[in-house]
């Protein structure tokens, strides 16, 4: 295999791989780095993150913080980053001197425009070219209920943000129209600084690495069942305004997002043994695990030590498997968004008809992954079609390679598709060749050097 690296028209070529072995150990959690710069960064004095994601999402977010008046130093270690965060608190947070760069990070957006509505800052989020495109109308309404001022261009709603805070804000109970994990832990860190309560209910439970991670810092934040609500696993989320979140030393766990192409990789490949350590299986976003066994997929898995602000990790192991095809349901989705485009290619290798239902959510990324999905697999030989917003994958029951073939294929510059693409290529005939490979380096950064390493 060859990629290269430096510029975003590059190509990685993928031949087949006629057996995958080897044992890795996951990158830092992207989703959990962010949260923790965050609240490090909201906190009174010092703390220190050890295995931080060193890709370049965390890092956007690391410099924006930065330019609002927090001390961070990082000390690099094997891909990762071990921060040091010494802040003055979020009330002290200074004026930036320009925009705060983004970068192509959404979840740093829309988490500091939750922070920065509740703080007496006047602050511009912009960022790259394809987050300029990004609507953030389901962050910008709730953070306008609670009376910040929220700007942007085209509906109002697209990047560049202006974001002018309030102090105290509104508290505000909110429903969500789709589940979305950053919407809701943008409200939640706004209703810090709000008076009274302020709740987030959410038809489905999203990931809830802000509600343990602030519970470890000494925030009181409630979650429940919705009675009676319709929606599969329904919740609300609520949170007091006025605590204080204190400074903590964190471990970052691995990326279970990560780790999500390598078990699907395991999966199909017809002679493979993959062994993938301390990946975080936090409850609310292990869902590709089990969506994956429910295939069919053999995968084990054993605790792997302790419990790092109340996230589990584990080892897993996962072997070649006969999969079959699976009805994922609009809630099996939302507990597994950043996972489905993997999960797309393991239903396009097992039998029958799959579907994952109201993936809606996948039109707003990086890219619209569904279109992206379909165009790469169908591009790959794969038969893969749109029923609105659902995605309908048909197996390859009894076909040499289930059908797939080498090709070029355009991951659209987004990190999740061009990963996909690659662990596609370990299982089709010939080569396969992605446009855009080093978009990888987003959430991944050495993907590719782990990629060769399982295939020697």
């Amino acid at each position: 295999m060859t990629a290269t690296t430096t510029h975003p028209t590059d190509l990685a070529t993928v031949p087949r791989a006629t057996r995958l072995r080897g044992r890795l150990r996951m990158p830092p959690d992207k989703s959990i780095s962010h949260r923790a710069l965050l609240l490090a960064a909201m906190a009174t004095g010092t703390s220190r993150i050890a295995n931080a994601s060193g890709a370049l999402d965390p890092r956007s977010t690391a410099a924006c913080l930065r330019a609002l008046g927090v001390t961070i130093e990082g000390e690099e270690q094997d891909g990762a980053v071990d921060w040091r965060i010494t802040s003055p608190g979020r009330a002290a947070w200074r004026t930036p001197d320009g925009p705060l760069d983004c970068g192509n990070s959404g979840t740093t957006m829309r988490l500091l425009t939750g922070l920065l509505g509740g703080t007496a800052l006047d602050a511009t989020l912009d960022g790259d070219a394809s987050l300029r495109g990004r609507p953030m109308r389901r962050v910008a309404e709730p953070l306008r209920a609670m009376g910040a001022t929220v700007d942007g261009a085209g509906d109002a709603t697209l990047p560049p943000l202006r974001v002018v805070g309030r102090t105290p804000l509104r508290s505000i109970d909110w429903t969500t129209a789709v589940p979305s994990a950053q919407v809701k832990s943008a409200i939640l860190l706004a209703g810090l600084a709000a008076g009274g309560v302020t709740s987030v209910t959410e038809a489905t439970a999203t990931r809830d690495h802000t509600e343990r991670m602030l519970r470890a810092r000494g925030v009181q934040v409630r979650s429940e069942a919705v009675a009676g609500a319709t929606g599969d696993g329904a919740q609300r989320v609520s949170i007091a305004g006025g605590q204080t979140v204190r400074p903590l030393d964190q471990t970052v766990p691995g990326d279970i997002s990560a780790a999500a192409f390598w078990l699907v990789a395991g999966a199909v490949h017809p002679d493979a043994e993959l062994v993938l350590e301390g990946v975080g299986v936090n409850p609310t976003r292990r869902a590709v695990i089990d969506l994956l066994r429910a295939m069919g997929a053999s995968i084990t898995e054993s605790a792997s030590g302790g419990v790092e602000t109340g996230e589990p990790t584990a080892t897993l192991t996962v072997r070649s498997s006969d999969l079959a095809a699976i009805d994922a349901s609009a809630g099996d989705v939302a507990r597994c968004i950043d996972e489905v485009p993997v999960l797309a290619l393991a239903a396009a290798c097992a039998r029958g008809p799959s579907r994952f239902s109201g993936a809606g959510e996948l039109r707003h990324k990086e890219s619209d992954r569904l279109v992206g999905i379909m165009e790469g697999l169908c591009a790959l030989g794969a038969d893969v079609t749109l029923d609105g917003d659902d995605l309908v994958v048909q197996g390859g029951a009894g076909r040499t390679a289930f059908g797939l073939r080498g090709a070029t294929v355009q991951s659209l510059a987004d990190h999740r598709l061009a990963m996909t693409f690659a662990v596609a290529g370990l299982v089709a005939s010939g080569t396969t060749a992605i446009d855009a490979a080093s978009s990888a380096a987003i959430s991944y950064p050495g993907f590719f050097s782990d990629l060769e390493r399982l295939r020697a």
